[in-house]
């Protein structure tokens, strides 16, 4: 068996002992009261950890800080999109298209560019 196989059958072995024994102190308590005090833990647990769980969830609630609000993450998506469309064009701006490369062959400069030394 593998070690979870092994935790696994421990699990079912303790859950089914739990139940045997809660069982016998509730409907044939050993003592007198047994089955009341049995009663009452049971009670005092649930409602333990029941609250216990809601007090996590407030404290969580409380300590987290507040999420933007939509507007605010509106307009910077709006900022960073403008950012991107002023890039975007100033690498069109800076990349050469066949109009230009023609435009030096056609200004009378024999070596077809500008930039050309002799």
């Amino acid at each position: 068996m593998s070690k979870d196989q092994v935790v696994g059958a421990g699990l079912i072995a303790v859950s089914i002992a739990v139940i045997v024994v809660y069982v016998w102190l509730m409907f044939f308590p050993p003592w007198a009261g047994v089955d009341l005090i049995v009663l009452k833990l049971t009670g005092a647990i649930a409602v333990a950890g029941v609250f216990g769980i809601l007090a996590w969830i407030g404290y969580t609630l409380a300590t987290t800080p507040p999420p933007k609000p939509i507007e605010e993450i509106e307009k910077e998506l709006e900022d960073e999109l403008k950012k991107l469309e002023k890039e975007l064009e100033s690498e069109e701006e800076g990349v050469a298209t066949p109009a230009d490369t023609q435009e030096g062959v056609n200004s009378g400069n024999p070596a077809g560019s500008g930039n050309a030394k002799h």
